[in-house]
């Protein structure tokens, strides 16, 4: 007889799982690996290596991977364009505009004039937010007071600690690298969006996969979700499993490792409940407008069947 969830021996399943190697998901499938959680629920995980995250896109389209970490906003467009993608949570951890230690800046409004990194381009959603935002708190649009620098965020952390740089507003692992060596966040994305009039536990990042493949293997869907689930926990709660992900994490930094546990721990996703689906919806709506069809393309409102809620992160 078989325990519940294992399958007979040559009948595991595959689930390829696309990943970019020191990305945040990448230290999730380690720890399922290392505990075999994957082959407690009778399948196989099978991590695809890839080199970026629009490589990551391509290789979802391809049917290369079945499941992708990308973003909510990229995955409704797809959907209103006719790919029928589905997300599930991942993270709502997010970034922050960055200061030096001894900048005089305290508000919003004394950054005009200045040079303000961007990480990504001006299509991200940081920024897109941080532009929503000034014109609700300040009535002018950021791109209009200061002067953007977009950019790689390791080219801008570089800008920002040789002092060519007023801030940088940068993704979150980035962030605790800079807070780790002296930088102070002056507005987390978190704060942007929660002063938008959305709540700030709304993930912009999800597991991605193919509707139609979905409903083919919902059950082995759901052994997945089962399995990051647990991964995400035992992260949240064991200290020693940090030490496991060492030489995942990019650096011998103890107080930036530190930083990069914590921030991934406020990240993990809680109840995933119809009014966040519909904060989600709403803070969609905040994008399109300032983002516009170069963000969304057809995607005029989020379209709430993109949730896959047969399985519960």
């Amino acid at each position: 007889m078989l325990l519940p969830g294992v399958a007979a021996q040559g009948a595991v399943e595959p689930v390829r799982f696309g990943i970019l190697n020191f990305g945040t998901a990448a230290w999730e499938v380690d720890v399922i690996r290392r505990h075999r959680r994957d082959e407690e629920q009778g399948f196989e995980l099978q991590p695809v290596p890839l080199a970026s995250g629009e490589a990551a896109k391509v290789a979802l389209q391809a049917g290369a991977v079945d499941i992708i970490v990308s973003d909510l906003v990229w995955a409704v467009r797809q959907r209103a364009e006719g790919e029928k993608l589905s997300f599930l949570p991942y993270s709502r951890a997010l970034g922050a505009l960055e200061l030096p230690a001894g900048s005089a800046i305290r508000a919003l409004d004394d950054l005009r004039g200045k040079r303000v990194g961007i990480a990504g381009g001006p299509l991200d959603k940081g920024w897109l937010l941080l532009r929503a935002f000034a014109i609700r708190k300040l009535g002018r649009d950021m791109a209009e007071i200061i002067e953007p620098v977009f950019g790689a965020p390791p080219l801008l952390m570089h800008e920002f600690e040789a002092e060519r740089l007023d801030a940088v507003l940068t993704f979150w692992n980035f962030a605790a690298q800079m807070e780790a060596h002296g930088a102070r966040p002056l507005l987390t994305v978190a704060d942007m969006i929660g002063g938008l009039g959305v709540s700030s536990d709304v993930p912009l990042l999800g597991y991605v996969f193919e509707e139609e493949w979905a409903r083919r293997n919902a059950d082995l869907l759901n052994r997945f979700a089962l399995c990051a689930r647990a991964a995400k926990m035992i992260l949240a709660r064991s200290d020693a499993e940090w030490n496991s992900l060492g030489p995942l994490l990019g650096t011998d930094d103890p107080d930036v490792r530190i930083r990069l546990r914590n921030a991934y721990r406020a990240g993990i996703p809680g109840q995933w409940t119809d009014a966040q689906r519909q904060d989600a919806g709403r803070l969609f709506s905040i994008l399109s407008d300032i983002g516009g069809e170069q963000l969304v393309g057809r995607a005029h409102s989020l379209d709430p069947a993109i949730f896959w809620t047969s399985a519960v992160l």
